[in-house]
């Protein structure tokens, strides 16, 4: 197997509606970058990233310039020596980590295809679904129970609140909601918006209501973050913290928090996410597969993972549903809040560009 040609194309997605993160500015599109790789044998193969300074701290024009370079790199490269291949590509994108998501995406599509077999049964194969939260922004009280109940009347039972502007006002939420449906699983995601003492406040109110906390503090405030993790009274999960493998070790090492986020985009693709995962492993931390705001290939490669692993304990894989003009349909099916894999060789997806 020998790749003859890798196409790099990006694609500016805009959101249904704009999103409001923590201390950040609205969010209204997403910049994606897909590629495809050609084989001598006629196979092709797709991956995918996303970028937006706010989410992946990447600049576009960085990610593409670094996904041209592994473009031109690629036919160098064997898809089954993926270790080595990934590993020379990883050299190129030192200003852009999330470029080679994309690539690593491909690589492992086309390694998946090689094998005859879907991606997350050449992973570990642990099971063939997962069920996915799905997010309720930053809103007030009122707007926050309606659009609970919109998303429960979808069939969803695991709802991922947005906050971390204001910790009393997310009390008050998260309770509402609580009220409202009880039987819902609620997690309360604060985007690192919380000090110490806030989000010990909003974990010991919120205690009989919460599944979990995820990134309470400040990204960089590691001693805070494990402060909290040390005196919640709920689970606690590290996001944007554990944005790399290294950073990732750094927590367990130091039992900073309960679990580990884990998203594609910003670690790299699969190879990097896979690491993080074997490290919450190892320190005996939940691992959860979350993701961005991206293209249903990415969620169906987050999707690959979360099913893979024995260790994945959450999965937030909703990213997709938020976009207006999706040029990825996923090949996985969402049944009451399940992901349930597509059994196709490969990620399982179509791709429509242009």
């Amino acid at each position: 197997m020998q790749i003859t040609k890798a196409e790099v194309t990006p694609v500016e997605l805009a959101l249904k509606q704009p999103v409001q993160m923590a201390h950040l500015p609205e969010i209204k599109s997403v910049t994606a970058v897909f590629v495809r790789l050609e084989t001598r044998q006629g196979q092709s193969a797709w991956g995918c990233t996303v970028t937006h300074p706010q989410l992946t701290g990447d600049e576009p024009q960085d990610v593409l310039r670094a996904c041209y370079a592994c473009a031109a790199k690629a036919p160098d490269l064997h898809p089954t020596n993926i270790e080595y291949s990934l590993g020379e590509l990883a050299n190129l994108v030192h200003e852009a980590p999330s470029a080679l998501c994309a690539f690593d995406l491909a690589f492992h599509d086309l390694l998946s295809l090689a094998a005859d077999m879907p991606l997350y049964r050449l992973l570990g194969g642990y099971r063939d679904r997962i069920q996915t939260s799905i997010t309720v922004p930053i809103a007030s009280v009122q707007e926050s129970v309606e659009m609970a109940e919109q998303r429960a009347a979808n069939g969803f039972r695991i709802l991922k609140i947005k906050g971390g502007l204001n910790a009393e006002l997310d009390v008050e939420r998260v309770k509402a909601i609580r009220r409202a449906f009880p039987g819902l699983k609620l997690r309360l995601d604060a985007d690192g918006g919380y000090t110490v003492q806030q989000a010990l406040d909003v974990a010991r109110a919120l205690k009989d209501a919460l599944e979990m906390l995820e990134q309470p503090t400040s990204p960089d405030d590691l001693l805070g973050l494990r402060q909290v993790t040390e005196q919640s009274p709920v689970p606690v999960l590290a996001d944007q913290s554990a944005c790399s493998p290294s950073a990732a070790l750094n927590i367990a090492a130091h039992h900073s928090a309960s679990g580990l986020s884990v998203k594609l985009a910003s670690c790299g693709g699969l190879r990097g996410a896979r690491i993080v995962d074997s490290i919450a492993r190892a320190a005996q931390l939940s691992t959860m597969v979350s993701c961005l705001i991206e293209p249903a290939m990415l969620i169906a490669a987050g999707l690959s993972l979360a099913l893979s692993s024995p260790n994945v304990q959450y999965g937030d894989l909703d990213g997709n549903l938020y976009l207006a003009d999706d040029p990825s349909q996923p090949g996985f099916t969402l049944q009451e809040g399940w992901l349930i894999a597509s059994q196709v060789p490969g990620l399982g997806y179509s791709v429509r560009l242009g």
